[in-house]
């Protein structure tokens, strides 16, 4: 596997993560970063990320043998647009979007006649770091890559996806958009809301600073997430938003149950849904630790 010019749109952590992989990996010849700032575009290219700052995207994507879009879902459309006018024939245009069912839309409605070269994809890494500086060659060591083809990928773009991202380190699987989403809108997508949420309750409150200086540990890592990109958290709950709404009114449902359990000091009930949270969690625990394949469903490819 080696690609011999990628382009990676989106220089930040999941971009800038690809190409040192696949640098470390021998996998790829010259990376050519495209994005908004300059300032991180320089960045990239002073730490090694990339090898070359585009001044103009489109004679970049006219270049590239592998295209990378490692933007937040908002920019999607007007990079797709871009990509699909400047790209050449054989080139693999792919995404590292959390959401499926809108880039998939997107990419059928833009791509035209090169629809077939999109190979959409979610590597399931991540942190709440920001920008090229944030990238790691080994962030997909070990980790899942989905593959959420709806068909109208040809079956090389597919192919040449699989094996970039092995040459990451990462272990791929498949799922339809629409089951990722749903998936996704469940365990990730709701705990972003539910983070964010929570510490701007409590940065509201008339004694919040009072709060803050006394929350320790357990808040911290609850809260963890909630110092991901407001931008990108924002253009995700967007695009999977019925899903999204569906998980949040189910958990405001079970949330009401637990308050009432609460109102009427049914210790047993409370008792009942924490030891089944933890125990539901050791499992959990244990098999990422077992590296164990999910149930069927998703199918690692």
């Amino acid at each position: 596997m080696r690609i011999d010019t990628l382009v990676v749109t989106g220089v930040g952590l999941i971009g800038g993560s690809f190409a040192l992989a696949l640098k470390e990996a021998g996998a790829v010849g010259r990376v050519i970063g495209v994005g908004r700032g300059r300032a991180n575009l320089e960045e990239a290219l002073a730490l090694g990320v990339i090898d070359e700052i585009a001044e103009r995207a489109a004679d970049a994507y006219a270049r590239a043998d592998f295209i990378l879009v490692a933007t937040p879902v908002g920019q999607m459309a007007r990079v797709f647009a871009e990509i699909a006018a400047a790209m050449r024939p054989g080139a693999v245009v792919s995404d590292g979007g959390s959401t499926k069912c809108d880039v998939v839309a997107l990419a059928r409605g833009l791509f035209g006649a090169r629809l077939g070269r999109f190979v959409p994809a979610h590597p399931i890494a991540g942190a709440e770091l920001n920008g090229a500086a944030a990238a790691r060659a080994g962030l997909y060591r070990g980790k899942k890559l989905v593959i959420a083809a709806d068909g109208a990928s040809d079956a090389d773009a597919v192919a040449a996806v699989r094996r970039a991202w092995q040459a990451c380190g990462a272990r791929i699987f498949e799922m339809t958009p629409e089951l990722h989403d749903r998936t996704f809108a469940a365990v990730s997508h709701l705990p972003h809301v539910l983070a964010f949420t929570l510490v701007d309750e409590i940065a509201r409150k008339a004694h919040a600073d009072t709060l803050f200086q006394f929350a320790a540990s357990g808040f911290r890592d609850f809260t963890r997430i909630a110092g991901g990109s407001p931008e990108m958290w924002r253009d995700i709950a967007l695009a999977n938003r019925d899903a999204l709404l569906t998980e949040i009114d189910e958990y405001i449902a079970r949330l009401a149950g637990v308050r009432a359990m609460i109102g009427d000091r049914d210790g047993a009930a409370l008792d009942t849904v924490f030891a089944n949270a933890r125990n539901a969690r050791a499992a959990w625990l244990e098999s990422i630790e077992a590296g164990e394949t999910p149930p069927p469903g998703p199918r690692e490819a």
